[in-house]
């Protein structure tokens, strides 16, 4: 029997469902995008238009062990968990071997003892594991669960790992992204401060009439001598918070205070 919404409406076709999925992951792709956001997204949509009881995504954090990230239900949160706890499950094997992992039947068991019987205690029957990966690069996978033993057709598993393609790509542009805005911070950063390491040597060289290459040597050793960065000295040159005297600079003038 076909379900209708509360209007008597009947639902959207599965096809149309997941191209407005694609559309509202297409939309969430702007500049300062939720990773969670697209995430939960991803999920919700994929027990919507694939008709699995839950789902649910792990990524690798930078020390390389997966963390949980998304979850379409609370009971598939908690199994998830259990996953990474016991280490052992589909969405583990698939990580490890970046290859989707399927089990029709988790009763069988005989994969993985103790996450099998957390499943099946959960009301779960089926699971499927599909990478998220590009270019060979695997940054976590995506959990499908069914609370029959079922086997996803091929068009539906095209689909699944369709979104989840998309999704990697989302984050590891978002990844790129921010490690490109770092790196440009840096470059900045080093810019500015030569900027600061010439204009104190300039200052150097035109109070004690001495070369750009002489003035250079004072500066380095007066970061020496007070212990901080060179830019850090340079500041204090310009400030003139320090009064330093380069190899072969002519000796400040001498005044005198007051006679007694």
């Amino acid at each position: 029997m076909t379900n209708t919404d509360m209007t008597g409406a009947q639902p959207a076709p599965r096809q149309t469902l997941l191209t407005r999925t694609f559309v509202e992951l297409a939309d969430t792709l702007v500049a300062d995008f939720d990773v969670v956001e697209l995430l939960a997204l991803l999920v919700d949509r994929c027990v919507e238009v694939f008709g699995v009881a839950a789902a649910g995504i792990m990524l690798a954090a930078p020390d390389g062990e997966l963390r949980v990230m998304a979850s379409s239900s609370e009971t598939m949160h908690c199994l998830e968990l259990f996953e990474l706890q016991a280490r052992e499950g589909p969405c583990l094997d698939c990580y490890r071997s970046g290859q989707p992992v399927t089990v029709s039947n988790l009763a069988d068991g005989s994969r993985w003892p103790r996450f099998a019987a957390e499943a099946l205690a959960a009301g779960f029957h089926f699971a499927q594991a599909l990478p998220m990966s590009l270019r060979g690069t695997t940054i976590g996978a995506l959990n499908l669960f069914h609370n029959e033993t079922i086997e996803m057709s091929a068009e539906d598993l095209g689909g699944a790992q369709a979104l989840a393609s998309v999704a990697t790509i989302a984050i590891l542009q978002h990844r790129a992204s921010i490690e490109a805005q770092t790196l440009n911070q840096q470059l900045q950063h080093a810019l500015n401060s030569r900027i600061v390491v010439e204009q104190a040597k300039g200052i150097l060289a035109e109070r004690d009439n001495i070369s750009m290459e002489q003035a250079f040597t004072a500066l380095r050793a007066l970061a020496r001598t007070i212990n901080r960065q060179l830019v850090e000295a340079a500041e204090t040159v310009i400030s003139g918070a320090v009064d330093i005297r380069a190899p072969g600079a002519e000796p400040a003038p001498h005044q005198d205070g007051p006679s007694a």
